[in-house]
């Protein structure tokens, strides 16, 4: 961290942050001018009274929220690249989002079995959070007990993609029987979503957050060891099996409340690292840690600006957008380095 260019791509980082996020306020099918968002933060009134609405209702919780998003996502594609040691590891292989894709799964596409009340109850704001959070949660547990069961790391990989599998194919079944309509609904919370939280669902999310982002830099030094294999992490003191499972709690916890509150959001957690590492070419998480969170949120911020179709009375799904554009920005990177770095 204490390297000049260090420094100065953090500086540039945190310029392309904050102009990032006051497009993604001002951006959208009403344009809002920057001056009357800083008058809306600092307490004045705006050029117009709906202006107020939309910025602190809307805008401002749905910038928050892609902030949150793309760093949890990302930091957790790190976390999950640095232990396995694996460049195709993400946030989502140990299927704690396919788990919390069959809760909202069960809530959603078995409501009818259930009668009118879970139906009803189906589109509430808390009840799809509470749902992927079970679902993420039982996920989560098996992944534990089998991390604590199995000493290579690589069979703990193998073991959450097929607990992923598992819980894909409960999900094609369930939609296999369900309605249109029933189909309809989680279609579109599969699609993805930052516009949805109120100030109270943000400050849940919130505490869950900061919680997980914290826990990680009590990691630090484990996760350096790790980049050089297990036996070189023991020789230098490091306990495997306890940082290996501080590092999928901190991941599940993450992707687990992000999938909760926002749904499967793709790309990110996989792609971000690798441009966090590109960019300031070192493997070193002191410094990789921060800057993936950074890249992430400003990611994610673009991709929603994006999303929205300024001056449209559209939104495209953010799965799609991040895959679409991302996509093919990270080959290109990739292919100009020749190689693909963990």
């Amino acid at each position: 961290m204490n390297n000049p260019s260090y420094k100065k791509n953090f500086l540039i980082l945190s310029v392309l942050g904050i102009v990032s996020f006051f497009l993604n306020i001002s951006l959208g099918s009403v344009m809002i001018p920057i001056q009357d968002i800083i008058a809306v933060l600092f307490g004045k009134n705006a050029s117009k009274e709906s202006w107020e609405i939309i910025v602190l209702n809307f805008r401002i919780p749905k910038a928050i929220t892609a902030v949150m998003v793309g760093s949890g996502l990302s930091v957790s594609g790190l976390l999950m690249q640095t232990l396995f040691r694996n460049p195709l590891a993400g946030p989502f292989v140990l299927g704690i989002s396919s788990g919390a894709s069959l809760g909202v799964a069960f809530l959603l596409l078995s409501a009818s079995l259930f009668g009118g009340f879970l139906a009803s109850s189906a589109i509430t704001h808390w009840t799809l959070p509470i749902a992927a959070s079970l679902g993420a949660f039982l996920v989560l547990s098996a992944v534990i007990f089998a991390a604590n069961s199995v000493r290579n790391t690589m069979s703990i990989l193998i073991i959450g993609l097929m607990f992923g599998s598992f819980a894909s194919a409960i999900i094609n079944v369930l939609s296999y029987f369900s309605e249109a309509t029933q189909l309809q609904q989680f279609l579109f919370w599969s699609f993805g979503s930052l516009g949805n939280l109120s100030w109270n669902e943000l400050l849940v999310f919130g505490i869950f957050y900061t919680v997980g982002m914290c826990a990680i830099f009590s990691i630090i030094k484990p996760l350096n060891s790790l980049l050089l294999g297990e036996n070189y992490a023991k020789s230098l003191g490091i306990q495997i099996q306890k940082s290996r499972n501080i590092i999928l709690l901190i991941t599940s916890l993450l992707t687990g409340v992000i999938t909760a509150f926002s749904g499967p959001i793709a790309f990110v957690g996989l792609a971000v690292p690798h441009l966090a590492r590109l960019f300031f070419g070192t493997s070193n998480h002191k410094t990789l840690l921060p800057a993936t969170a950074l890249i992430g949120a400003i990611v994610l911020l673009v991709c929603d600006v994006i999303a929205q179709l300024p001056k449209s009375e559209y939104t495209l799904p953010i799965n799609a957008i991040t895959s679409l554009f991302g996509a093919p920005v990270v080959i290109w990177l990739l292919i100009r380095k020749k190689k693909l770095v963990v």
